[in-house]
């Protein structure tokens, strides 16, 4: 747990992304090993995932606020229809089977990668005022999706507001903003779900595991701090193409997840 704690703070400040996508299949792992009810064990490293990202989002959104490359305002009225989206996809999860879910999470990330992958950084920013009816749409996708998959929701929201005239910066930041909220009420929802439906985890609170929480947070936070100030010493081109990379990447990851469903 330790040594995987290393790259996900990392990655988590330098995409703005919780780091669920690598912490959620090696929680998932772990759990199966040390032989805990495997009914559960995919839910306890969701809302594990979801608590770990907290802090590591706070310490990521801190940094980047530093460079101004945190825009509030989309966080808190595009932020509160992700919000809504992740409560459904929470209560969703307590039962879900995940096979079409994760089929078309990976085509999305799949065509959001290559996106950014074609798409060159503008030299000046142009802001396009997003939609209240894109931001409910938007917004609830995003955090329905990221509820059972554990994720921060960057990933998608990167893109999103890439779309919409952020610079490659800007992006990462909000989106580490939102994030953040993603994971409060996504953690806040396992926990209460977890208790609901008196799992009697060992070591947890509903689904949340306290020794997985307790290893990963100091180390996810100081490397989420370097990530977080190694992007803004990039070019922002360079940037956008290495994230379309990485959300290429999780896509493959995903279909082959797909196939072994």
């Amino acid at each position: 747990m330790a040594l995987i704690a290393v790259p996900v703070g990392f990655v988590a400040g330098l995409f703005g992304i919780g780091g669920g996508l690598i912490t959620v299949p090696f929680l998932y792992y772990i759990f199966g090993k040390l032989g805990f009810d495997q009914t559960y064990i995919m839910h306890l490293a969701v809302g594990t995932s979801f608590a770990i990202i907290i802090p590591t989002s706070v310490v990521s959104v801190l940094t980047h606020h530093k460079f101004n490359a945190v825009d509030f305002n989309i966080v808190k009225n595009y932020g509160f229809f992700v919000i809504l989206g992740v409560i459904v996809g929470t209560i969703f999860a307590a039962s879900l089977k995940t096979k079409s879910l994760v089929l078309f999470f990976s085509i999305m990330i799949l065509l959001l990668g290559t996106y950014l992958l074609l798409l060159k950084e503008k030299e000046k920013d142009f802001i396009i005022e997003m939609k209240l009816h894109l931001k409910i749409i938007l917004g609830f996708i995003v955090g329905f999706i990221s509820a059972p998959m554990g994720i921060g929701g960057a990933i998608m929201n990167v893109p999103v507001l890439k779309f919409f005239g952020y610079s490659i910066n800007k992006a990462i930041g909000s989106a580490a903003a939102i994030g953040f909220l993603i994971a409060l009420f996504g953690a806040v929802g396992f926990l209460i779900t977890g208790s609901y439906l008196k799992t009697n985890l060992p070591m947890s609170i509903g689904f949340l595991n306290i020794p997985a929480f307790l290893t990963f947070i100091p180390i996810t936070t100081f490397m989420a701090r370097i990530g977080a100030n190694t992007v803004h010493r990039i070019d922002k081109n360079k940037i956008s193409k290495f994230f379309g990379i990485f959300l290429l990447f999780i896509a493959v990851k995903f279909f082959y997840e797909y196939l072994k469903i």
